[in-house]
């Protein structure tokens, strides 16, 4: 596996099933051209921008060049780096049908062209091994931050004592907490963050 620094964009869940297989990082699916109405994931997007930059690896065709487009505008002047796969006649497995322009997408690479992309791009990397713990959907029901009635609240109260988006899902939290704490730094801020709501 490669350790990047910064989060990884990409079109589709089947994009980001391949790319879990050579990089450990986060990597959010834009469920292709969705990002344009999306706020909650446009919101996310430009706040890892600001915070760490972003990687850019969306298909290499018009619609993939379309997407690209778009999450740097939603960047406005952060750092993006740019990754792309070559241009490979042919189609993925699960589909019945070529594509408008007849190329493999990111999901149809193998590994080691996807590693070749990410290097050539000048992406920092590292070989890891590690499988820290992560925090789960389990860990933010325990603490009443999902599945409960005043979840969105306490949810909302803990963005921003971290100053992240306030307006994030729990799925959104998970992918953005996971980036930025290992799961003993995140039990010590939920603590004093306890400590404050029972103090209010």
């Amino acid at each position: 596996m490669i350790k990047l620094n910064k989060p990884i964009i990409v079109e589709g869940k089947y994009d980001k099933i391949t790319l879990e297989n050579v990089v450990d990082t986060l990597i959010i699916p834009t469920d292709g051209f969705s990002i344009f109405k999306n706020k909650e994931k446009c919101d996310m997007i430009r706040f890892l921008a600001k915070k760490h930059g972003i990687i850019v690896l969306t298909d290499s065709d018009s619609a993939g060049s379309m997407i690209r487009a778009h999450i740097k505008k939603i960047a406005g002047e952060c750092e993006i780096i740019n990754v792309y796969v070559p241009r490979i006649a042919g189609k993925e497995k699960r589909k019945a049908h070529f594509g408008k322009e007849g190329i493999l997408g990111v999901e149809g690479m193998t590994p080691e062209i996807l590693e070749e992309a990410l290097l050539k791009s000048g992406v920092t990397a590292e070989k890891t091994d590690r499988n820290l713990r992560k925090i789960t959907k389990t860990d933010l029901f325990l603490l009443g931050l999902s599945g409960g009635t005043d979840s969105a609240k306490k949810r909302h109260h803990l963005l921003k004592k971290l100053s992240l988006p306030e307006n994030l899902s729990p799925n959104a939290m998970l992918d953005i907490l996971n980036t930025y704490f290992t799961f003993d730094e995140f039990c010590e801020v939920t603590e004093n963050w306890q400590a404050e709501e029972t103090e209010n």
